[in-house]
C-alpha cells in the first residue's frame, strides 16, 4: 500500500472557543478524486485550508507523502506550491493580464525562466480554454472564465494535487457548468484533487469517494453510491434530502 499524498491525523482547530474541527483523520491517495460535502459552517472550508496552511490547525498532523507539514523548518510556501488552490472567490489579481497571474508564481516560488514559465501557462490556459485571452485583465472576463484561469494558475505550478473550495458557489447558473467540465477533464486525467462541493450531481459522477461533514467532525465517507444511495447515517439522509430538494 502506498503512503497516501495526503494525510490528516487528529486535526483540530479553534476560533477563540469555537471548535471548528475536531480531531479529524483523513487522506487522500495518488490519484483520488475525494468530494467533501456538508452544511455551511460543518468545517468543509476550514479542513481544506488547514491542508494547506492557510489556515495553521490547533492540534494533529498534516502529512505529505508522510512528512508532517507542520514540523519547525517546513517551508510553507514550497509546500503550498505542490497543492494547487482554488478558491470561491478566485483571488486573481486584478492588475495583472490573465498571461501575468498565471506566470508570477512560476518566477517568484518556482525560479522559473520567464520563457518558460509563460509556455507552460500557455499550455494550462489552452486546457482551460482561456489562452484567446491572455491579454485580458479580470475585468474582462466573466465569473466562469475567471474561476477558469485560477485554475489554470494553480496547474501552471505543476502541483501533485489540487484543492477546491466550492469553486463554482459564486458563479451564475449558466456559467457553472464549464467550470465542472474543466474539472471532470481533470479528474480524468488522473489528477489528484480533494473538493469541497455543492454540486451533488457532481460528486455522484466524478468522486472516488465521498466525505460528509458535519458539525466538524467526517461523519461518515464512502464511495458516491453509499454515500448518496444508501447513507448509514439519519443525519446524511437529512442533509441529502434537503439540500437535493432545493435543487
Amino acid at each position: 500500500m502506498s503512503t497516501p499524498v495526503v494525510q490528516v491525523c487528529g486535526l483540530k482547530k479553534t476560533f477563540g472557543r469555537n471548535e471548528v474541527l475536531k480531531n479529524i483523520d483523513f487522506s487522500v491517495n495518488r490519484g483520488e478524486v475525494v468530494c467533501v460535502i456538508g452544511a455551511s459552517g460543518s468545517g468543509k472550508s476550514t479542513l481544506l485550508r488547514c491542508i494547506n496552511l492557510l489556515e495553521y490547525p490547533t492540534g494533529g498532523q498534516i502529512l505529505f507523502h508522510g512528512e508532517n507539514v507542520l514540523e519547525k523548518g517546513m517551508n510553507p510556501a514550497k509546500y503550498r506550491a505542490r497543492l494547487g488552490m482554488v478558491f470561491q472567490q478566485f483571488n486573481l489579481f486584478s492588475n495583472m493580464t490573465v498571461l501575468e497571474n498565471c506566470v508570477v508564481g512560476q518566477v517568484k516560488v518556482l525560479g522559473k525562466e520567464r520563457a518558460e514559465a509563460e509556455k507552460t501557462a500557455v499550455s494550462f490556459l489552452q486546457r482551460v480554454g482561456m489562452d484567446q485571452y491572455v491579454d485580458a485583465k479580470p475585468r474582462q472576463i466573466s465569473g466562469g472564465q475567471k474561476q477558469r484561469v485560477a485554475i489554470a494558475r494553480a496547474l501552471s505550478m505543476e502541483p501533485e494535487a489540487m484543492l477546491f473550495d466550492e469553486p463554482t458557489s459564486a458563479l451564475d447558473p449558466e456559467m457553472v457548468g464549464e467550470v465542472l467540465k474543466v474539472m471532470r477533464d481533470l479528474a480524468e486525467s488522473g489528477l489528484t484533487m480533494i473538493i469541497v462541493t455543492h454540486e451533488m450531481a457532481f460528486a455522484r459522477e466524478v468522486a472516488d469517494r465521498v466525505v460528509f461533514m458535519d458539525d466538524g467532525v467526517i461523519a461518515e465517507e464512502g464511495p458516491p453510491e453509499v454515500i448518496f444511495g444508501n447513507p448509514k447515517l439519519e443525519r446524511t439522509k437529512m442533509f441529502l434530502t434537503r439540500i437535493l430538494s432545493e435543487k
